[in-house]
């Protein structure tokens, strides 16, 4: 997955897609990439102070209208819960909504609506995110209500039984009931046997049901304080304006003590292959899909997250890609195919290849093809040509930051947030270009390595016959269950 893209395993406060916006930008982007050199594409206008009290505040200008985008981060994810208590995080992004003494509960989007903005939150790996977009004359009042909530938020047991309720909803209808939802979740588990990333953002049902005021009030104490703090404002504003009002709203909040530690545990070098096979009543068509761990862009060295990038893009980025080519277009084995890298982890970063076979095509013929094609790229990499028109195709997207103050903030603020350089960033196109057919091959053969690759396939599962219904001596029951994952 492209950096400048919306990160993965992202739950959000009652998010809804808009569409506009990704139109304008489309044409946007048309528009600038006519006019403007790919090398100045994300050359930051950063600014950069830290508060008396720890929280660190970032300021990008953006004059080209008179909006703001207020983002506060906290360094707190999925991956920092407590062991038997997943599902915290994004539970206590819905409970940061509940009110405080000067604002009452679910008053905090509407106060935000009726001044002309919008807000939101999302829960991540790594971080915990609380946004809002409005005009630059309500700045302060933006900054007053996050300050207001981020020390002093009321909780009552009554709050949280309800909050809990509508949490377990959540995970039925984006979870239990979507069986592709479930695959990713199952393969996700099997890629990190040891480290939290393994966990889903959402939770386990048997911990979330668990969740109490006491859990949420020890979570709150712990990691929401100005120290595990960072503010980024991108919009119509100077770098001094904003200093003055952070001082003036975050400056006199206290923490409860140091920054909490992130000790997570390391993942172990793999040693075999893994592999589920999930049937389920409820899937259409069958899927193929693999992961491998790799190397996040904090965890990289010299240009391994840059060459990745480029492989992901040449080998199943779009339709002009070495598997859509083969795969779909030639050979006609699948309906589609794509590999994607998502980097932006604190600790790692996944690469993925998916593929569903036509029909009449099995999903273990598909599979054997496409362990071919990866043995290939592993051997004799990809043409230089193919590679380079990959990294034109990232680089030109990567307009999209500049267009959008909402993907420039988000950027910024996850960098910061796992401890990623800003000069990762600002160095990214530059890196991207210099990336060598060498440096992919190399990274392809580190990363791509049988013995490290989780294999999933999703298939329909077979129609039960009416004594399998009843008789549980013959095993029918236990083998044509729907939803039942195997995992060798």
């Amino acid at each position: 997955m492209n950096r400048f893209r919306s990160p993965r395993h992202q739950h959000a406060h009652d998010a809804t897609p808009r569409m506009a916006r990704l139109l304008v930008s489309a044409l946007v982007l048309v528009m600038l990439l006519a006019s403007m050199p790919a090398a100045q594409a994300l050359k930051l206008n950063v600014h950069r102070k830290t508060l008396a009290n720890g929280m660190e505040v970032v300021v990008i200008p953006d004059h080209r209208a008179p909006v703001v985008t207020h983002m506060v981060w906290y360094r707190v994810g999925a991956a920092d819960e407590p062991s038997g208590k997943t599902g915290l995080a994004h539970f206590f992004e819905h409970l940061m909504f509940k009110g405080t003494e000067k604002i009452a509960p679910g008053m905090f989007s509407r106060i935000i609506e009726r001044h002309g903005g919008e807000d939101n939150a999302f829960t991540g790996p790594d971080y915990t995110a609380y946004f809002q977009r409005i005009a630059k004359a309500h700045l302060p009042l933006v900054m007053a209500m996050e300050a207001d909530r981020m020390r002093n938020l009321r909780l009552t047991a009554e709050m949280v039984r309800t909050e809990r309720e509508v949490i377990k909803e959540e995970r039925r209808m984006r979870t239990e009931n979507n069986p592709r939802a479930l695959f990713g979740e199952r393969l996700n588990a099997l890629l990190f046997l040891a480290h939290p990333y393994r966990r889903p953002v959402v939770g386990w049902m048997d911990d979330v049901s668990r969740l109490t005021l006491k859990d949420a009030l020890a979570f709150y104490r712990r990691h929401y304080s100005p120290n595990n703090a960072i503010l980024v404002v991108v919009g119509d504003v100077t770098p001094e304006e904003v200093f003055r009002l952070a001082e003036k709203h975050y400056g006199p909040l206290k923490n409860d003590g140091p920054r909490p530690d992130r000790v997570r545990t390391r993942e172990p070098a793999p040693l075999a292959a893994r592999r589920v096979v999930m049937r389920d009543a409820r899937v259409q068509a069958p899927v193929f899909q693999r992961l491998y761990q790799a190397p996040s862009y904090r965890t990289a060295n010299g240009r391994e997250a840059h060459a990745l990038e480029i492989l992901a893009q040449a080998l199943g980025g779009g339709t002009t890609s070495l598997l859509y080519r083969r795969l779909v277009v030639e050979e006609k084995l699948a309906a589609w195919a794509g590999a994607a890298y998502d980097g932006d982890g604190r600790d790692y970063g996944v690469f993925v290849v998916y593929a569903a076979p036509v029909p009449g095509v099995s999903p273990e013929r598909l599979e054997a093809r496409i362990d071919e094609i990866l043995t290939e790229v592993r051997r004799d990499g990809l043409p230089e040509a193919e590679l380079q028109r990959a990294a034109r195709n990232l680089a030109a997207e990567t307009v999209y930051a500049l267009d959008s103050q909402f993907a420039l903030a988000r950027l910024v603020g996850a960098s910061l947030a796992t401890e990623t350089p800003l000069s990762v960033i600002e160095t990214w196109e530059e890196q991207l270009l210099a990336v060598t057919p060498d440096e992919v091959r190399a990274v392809a053969r580190r990363v791509l390595r049988p013995e490290g690759a989780v294999t999933g396939l999703l298939m329909k599962a077979a129609a039960r016959k009416p004594s399998e219904a009843t008789d549980v001596r013959r095993g029918g029951l236990a083998a044509a269950a729907a939803g039942k994952a195997s995992v060798r």
